[in-house]
């Protein structure tokens, strides 16, 4: 197994030249996000991933977490190494200043979000639900809870978790029956989630639930939900941990993969009930739960990215040293590395092509998420914020899908031994699995981008999303280089085909539900390539400015290469989805049930 380094070169050219960091200093609140700033959290967040997270990745694989009597116990390291992370600041580099965050850019937190999860995964989906959890605290909860609870959570000193789905309902969150009981000035809770990452652990002192019940009487179906603060210890009065609340840890999931990280089944209220505090407006929970699901989803899909960079660093490197065959067309003389063969070279192109793409896509998502919190003209913030409401469910959907397919390839790239779990590309696919299921499976995003995104404004914001690709094309065909011309020939294409696509599924939407939902995983996939080569031609575009100043031409004439390939053998997925969209359901539901 290959250790991991963060690959910072591209990270500070996808920052600097696509998502615009030098512009995000002149934010109010972010003045002190220099570049010099940037880069020196960047180089000591590559020293946490590859020195502490990056060890542990495969002995935490082997050993998993353990439930125990008294609950689950970290994998051998774990606590250490979370220790430093919460003790290096890392867990409130983007928080809100007022409750002990570093109030930084969330485009520099995304980057540090990607090395946690190359490096090790399972252990990053701890803070990646605490941020999630603290968030929707601090957007619904009362002045109270986030007096007591904000602070450590946002310092890491305690965790957080999600708590919605129960056995009987899946990601049917209308059928949830856990039941909250008001009780004085709280509520006493009873039920059962599965499928709780994090939801049990001995690295922290607390662990904060958010957990979605029904009061009684409350109405049927999602608008009798409300969301509840559960911690694992409650409070005494001067803020301290005190006796231990009514919420366990019955059993724990055996998984595919992410062994480390415990999937828990947590029982609420078997012992008199559990202490929980409500969260927001009663029946009002699924809308505040939803500020911490897209904190999650948005986080996911650069798990996708971390995980695929991760398995083409393993890929690469191993095609580098494993010496196999002959040069093609070579009858005799000496074996070559397995690199030089071109059906490994297209492997490890693709990998780096479809890589580079997923990052400068969730950069460029991140800076605008700073500039919708923090840009002083509120049309530009919410200009900004459509953009990411659009294109959360893409970015989720498309780069863990990418994320599969990249590990997948990685085996592929080693071979027999790439099926060996000794050489570490088996772990990286069975962790990568996951993430097109959790947060949303890609069908439920591909549903929300068709059947909420487009339908909410028709199609206005995808369109405007297109017009703004179209800007990008003309300054390819406008470019006078062969190169950028070639590259703006592939985008054109693609781009045509979104907008078709949108046209297409805006329609079926009026005269077949079942057509357009049918068809909206493929849209969904048609536009993450068609955004991921919107972001790589203007890398190219930058690149190629660069080269013409004599700057890096090493690493600026391989990008123009690796655009290149993305628009020979990536873009043209495009076009073929297309075609697939239009089929809508095809003949789906003219089999019968029963032939299935």
């Amino acid at each position: 197994m290959t250790t991991y380094l963060a690959p910072l070169r591209d990270m500070h050219f996808v920052m600097r030249e696509l998502a615009g960091l030098d512009a995000l200093s002149s934010l109010p609140g972010y003045e002190d996000a220099t570049p010099e700033l940037v880069e020196a959290v960047l180089e000591e967040a590559a020293k946490l991933a590859a020195e502490v997270l990056a060890p542990l990745n495969r002995t935490g694989d082997e050993q998993g977490a353990r439930l125990v009597t008294d609950g689950v116990i970290a994998a051998d390291g774990f606590k250490s190494a979370y220790q430093q992370f919460v003790g290096g600041g890392w867990n409130g580099l983007g928080s809100d200043p007022e409750f002990g965050g570093q109030g930084l850019p969330e485009l520099l937190h995304a980057a540090t979000v990607e090395m946690w999860n190359s490096a090790n995964m399972a252990f990053a989906l701890c803070p990646l639900l605490t941020a999630g959890a603290t968030e929707a605290l601090r957007q619904h909860g009362s002045q109270a809870l986030k007096a007591r609870y904000l602070s450590p959570l946002v310092s890491g000193e305690w965790t957080g978790t999600m708590n919605l789905t129960e056995p009987q309902a899946g990601s049917d969150l209308a059928a949830v029956r856990t039941k909250a009981v008001p009780d004085g000035d709280h509520y006493r809770l009873y039920g059962q989630k599965i499928f709780i990452t994090w939801g049990d652990h001995d690295m922290t002192g607390n662990v904060v639930h958010l957990v979605l019940a029904r009061t009684p009487g409350a109405p049927e179906g999602v608008r009798g939900i409300s969301l509840f603060l559960v911690p694992k210890f409650l409070l005494n009065a001067d803020g301290s941990v005190g006796q231990r609340n009514d919420v366990h840890c019955v059993s724990l999931e055996h998984k595919l993969g992410i062994h480390a990280s415990p999937t828990c089944v947590m029982s609420f209220g078997d012992q008199g009930g559990a202490i929980g505090y409500l969260v927001g407006q009663e029946n009002k929970g699924l809308a505040h739960m939803f500020t911490m699901m897209n904190e999650a989803r948005q986080k996911v899909g650069i798990q996708g990215l971390g995980i695929a960079e991760r398995a083409y660093q393993q890929a690469r490197e191993y095609a580098k040293e494993r010496v196999q065959g002959r040069r093609a067309g070579h009858r005799s003389g000496e074996a070559v590395a397995i690199i030089g063969h071109p059906d490994v070279r297209r492997m490890l192109m693709t990998m780096k092509a479809e890589v580079e793409a997923m990052r400068a896509f969730a950069y460029v998502m991140a800076a605008d998420m700073d500039h919708a919190h923090k840009h002083p003209d509120s049309v530009e913030r919410e200009r900004r914020q459509a953009r990411v409401d659009l294109l959360i469910p893409v970015l989720k959907g498309w780069c863990t899908e990418l994320g599969v397919q990249t590990a997948s390839t990685g085996v592929q790239v080693h071979g027999g031994m790439g099926y060996i779990e000794e050489t570490g590309a088996c772990q990286h696919l069975r962790d990568a699995r996951i993430a097109p299921i959790y947060e949303g499976t890609t069908g439920i995003q591909a549903a929300d981008l068709v059947g909420r995104k487009l339908a909410m404004d028709q199609g206005a914001a995808m369109f405007a999303l297109i017009a703004e690709m179209r800007c990008v094309l003309l300054e390819l065909e406008k470019s006078g280089d062969a190169r950028l011309t070639l590259i703006g020939a592939a985008l054109g294409t693609a781009i045509q085909a979104l907008e078709d696509a949108t046209g297409w599924v805006l329609s079926a939407l009026v005269t077949s539900v079942d057509d357009a939902l049918a068809a909206s995983a493929d849209y969904l996939m048609l536009t993450g390539y068609v955004c991921g080569g919107w972001q790589m031609a203007r890398a190219a575009l930058a690149a190629a400015r660069k080269c013409r100043a004599g700057e890096d031409p090493d690493f600026h004439d391989a990008k123009l290469a690796t655009v290149r390939f993305y628009a020979d053998k990536v873009l043209p997925k495009a076009s073929s989805l297309l075609e697939m969209v239009r089929s809508g359901a095809s003949s789906a539901f003219d089999v019968p049930i029963e032939q299935f």
